[in-house]
């Protein structure tokens, strides 16, 4: 077993951050995430590993200075919440287009504008349909404790380089400031400089003698070279689909409803659940874990099986319910329920929506 602490998830995600061998972290204060810098400032990660963290000037240098050290072939994360992240979306689309592996998590807040400092589940459609300009992806993985905003840094940063993709952790304000139990992991090294060189031949580590030049960019001048570079790029995404969904079944073998969510709703669903099969009601719960990869296939089955009704609980005016209909396609009625504004939905208003929307008709 690995060391327990009790940490809030903020710092979970932050020593992980150390222990996954991160080589440097940039980012930028903004409620609710700021103990991420926080913490690393405080724990002084260059004296543990030589890991390099450095406020930025603003949320715009921050991904700037990510697409660099990241270009060299290091492992560098930022983190921010909901405006924060909408800063960095210009940078973001650069990194995608020049297929840079980074990680970064967005610890939502409630907007739109500056909003709230409380949670909310509305970043999604900008999380998974890309914020930025241009035809492009990211994987996005969605916490639903403490443990797994540790779990995901580490994750995160394996997916990132295996298809030199951004890959988002999409947290909340509930996830990120609730304090839990977690299992620490044992640290990683970090790489040196001939381990880069020699597993990644794209870095910009410098032209060594008897070596090719390597250059990255996003721009192409000539269209038929951009188009065939965006054919690579959704030809990858394909690949992604078909390799990293994840999800989690919780009472779905002989449900007749299911709630899907992620995240902090996932946690409150789950107690809806046991509220509805006390009640008699046959209620299961679908917890996305990938919001990208979308696990839209293993929706379909489910329905194959006789599912009468979904509802898509999120902290958000519906936005992650658009994903559900499209992948239940008509076999059984879709509905929505949301809280919005920086408030959270309690098990007793999702089993009622439930009753009402989806088993009332």
């Amino acid at each position: 077993m690995g060391e327990l602490k009790l940490m809030k998830g903020n710092e979970a995600l932050a020593e992980a951050a150390i222990r996954a061998g991160a080589d440097a972290y940039f980012g930028y204060p903004i409620t609710p995430q700021s103990e991420v810098i926080e913490y690393l400032m405080a724990e002084k990660p260059f004296d543990r590993t030589g890991m390099v963290v450095l406020q930025a000037e603003s949320e715009v240098a921050a991904i700037n200075m990510v697409y660099g050290a990241a270009g060299a072939g290091k492992r560098v994360m930022t983190s921010s919440s909901s405006p924060g992240i909408s800063l960095k979306q210009e940078g973001l689309s650069y990194i995608a287009g020049a297929e840079i592996p980074i990680l970064y998590a967005n610890v939502v807040r409630a907007g739109p504008g500056l909003g709230t400092i409380q949670p909310s589940q509305a970043d999604y459609f900008q999380s998974v349909k890309g914020g930025g300009h241009g035809d492009y992806k990211q994987i996005v993985l969605a916490p639903a404790s403490v443990q797994e905003m540790s779990d995901f840094v580490k994750l995160g940063f394996e997916l990132a380089f295996k298809y030199r993709i951004a890959v988002l952790i999409l947290s909340d304000g509930v996830i990120g400031q609730m304090m839990e139990k977690v299992e620490l992991f044992d640290s990683v090294p970090r790489l040196t400089e001939d381990e880069i060189n020699a597993k990644y031949p794209w870095a910009t580590t410098g032209k060594k003698k008897g070596t090719e030049r390597r250059i990255i960019t996003s721009l192409d001048l000539d269209s038929k070279k951009m188009e065939e570079h965006n054919h690579h790029l959704q030809a990858k995404y394909r690949k992604i689909e078909e390799n990293e969904v994840r999800y989690e079944l919780i009472n779905c073998d002989d449900a007749e409803y299911i709630f899907v969510a992620y995240g902090s709703s996932a946690r409150i669903a789950q107690k809806a659940v046991q509220l509805a099969r006390a009640k008699g009601i046959k209620a299961g719960l679908f917890r996305l874990i990938t919001l990208f990869p979308f696990p839209a296939k293993p929706m379909v089955e489910l329905c194959k099986k006789g599912v009468k009704g979904w509802l898509a609980v999120e902290m958000s005016a519906g936005q992650m319910v658009e994903d559900v209909r499209l992948s239940v396609n008509g076999c059984a009625k879709v509905e929505h329920f949301g809280r919005y504004g920086g408030i959270v939905h309690s098990p007793e208003e999702v089993l009622n929506a439930l009753e009402v929307k989806i088993i009332g008709d």
